[in-house]
């Protein structure tokens, strides 16, 4: 029978069809830019970006109009804030390897790498509640805390996310849950991740350095 025909078999206004491609066998997650996960991890990461790209516009115009800069504050201290940087830098070699050991599914490497990346994640955490105390100013005393204090606290809630999402793929790859489709998370989360790291490095050089040189 060639589609379209009238049947007296198939119902009044429904037309016969036939398969083109059975998709049973077909997998249900993938890695990299064959996810659409992954793709939906960059554009949350560019739409990020670009508010950190108008923060630090408004640092710069803040700079331009006041001319002084800092304002009635020394530069902040940079021993817990390039602490804080070199672990940063250090993580992505086990960040890379927990990408790695997802893509190949080998559960007993991805359980060891989240760990590794949950415990350098509260480090960070716990580095970064030393560096606020080292700013040597607060958030309303004037511009310059304002929009120092918006800077960090802008990376900190990227920082707390990734790591929350990174002991929470930590805890279900030690249960029935770990396997398939966690394993295309994991490789995600590395993924954001390196957005984390990125995005860090020039606002570290803007707040720490940038007064130095001014």
């Amino acid at each position: 029978m060639t589609a379209g025909s009238p049947d007296p078999q198939v119902p009044s206004g429904l037309l016969p069809h036939r398969i083109v491609l059975n998709a049973r066998q077909m997998p249900s997650y993938s890695y990299g830019p064959r996810s659409p996960i992954w793709w939906g991890t960059l554009g949350f990461c560019a739409v990020e970006g670009m508010g950190f790209v108008l923060a630090v516009g408004a640092y710069f115009y803040l700079v331009f109009v006041n001319g002084t800069w800092p304002l009635s504050a020394p530069a902040p201290d940079l021993f817990w804030s390039s602490l804080h940087t070199v672990l940063m830098l250090g993580s992505l070699y086990p960040n890379y390897l927990a990408k790695r050991n997802g893509e190949r599914e080998d559960l007993r490497k991805v359980r060891r790498d989240l760990v590794i990346m949950s415990l350098i994640g509260v480090a960070l955490l716990g580095l970064r509640t030393m560096e606020l105390g080292t700013t040597h100013v607060k958030w309303d005393h004037n511009a310059y805390g304002s929009i120092v204090w918006l800077l960090l606290g802008l990376h900190t809630a990227h920082l707390l996310t990734d790591v929350v999402d990174t002991i929470v793929l930590a805890v279900l790859m030690f249960t029935r849950h770990g396997h398939g489709k966690r394993f295309s998370d994991v490789g995600d989360n590395a993924f954001y991740w390196y957005f984390v790291v990125a995005s860090w490095l020039p606002i570290y050089v803007i707040i720490y350095w940038f007064p130095r040189w001014w």
